[in-house]
């Protein structure tokens, strides 16, 4: 008998898929982008500056706590909505979960670019009735937001290849 047990090695994206599978109503989007990892994950972990950019109806995003990877933060949204997010953040991987809301990124190196993923889903009781609509609406939704990332990443990096001036 032996003492191994098969393994196999899942990537950022694909944890990403299942926690939206393991999450009623969520919405997992996803694109390659043909920029490098260094410069998608500049981006995207830029919480309280690029959040508020790419997400329309956040206002703002503090962080008011860190440890480590581990952080809290503030999250207020133009209808004078307020949230606290827990929040991991570590290279590639990103997950906000506040009392009623959940976020994630993920972002793997390829070949030609990198494979960026965004989620978005709700946490609030009888979420599983309204899943199929959540999803219906949640897609087109996220992937506004993912071309708004992509557009802030093609932003920042032409900010860096632009020569400075006198």
């Amino acid at each position: 008998m032996s003492d191994s047990w098969p393994s196999a090695e899942v990537d950022r994206i694909s944890r990403l898929h299942v926690l939206a599978a393991m999450t009623p109503g969520a919405v997992v989007v996803e694109a390659v982008l043909p920029d490098s990892f260094d410069e998608v994950w500049a981006v995207a972990s830029d919480l309280e500056h690029e959040l508020p950019r790419c997400l329309g109806d956040v206002r703002s995003f503090t962080i008011t706590r860190a440890d480590g990877e581990r952080l809290e933060a503030d999250a207020r949204g133009y209808p004078g909505l307020r949230a606290r997010f827990d929040v991991i953040l570590r290279p590639g991987w990103c997950v906000m979960r506040s009392r009623f809301l959940l976020g994630a990124m993920a972002a793997e190196p390829g070949a030609t670019g990198t494979r960026f993923a965004f989620l978005g889903g709700f946490r609030f009781p009888g979420t599983r009735l309204v899943a199929p609509m959540l999803r219906l609406v949640g897609r087109p939704a996220l992937r506004h937001v993912l071309g708004r990332y992509a557009q802030r990443i093609s932003a920042r990096s032409g900010e860096r290849d632009r020569p400075a001036h006198d």
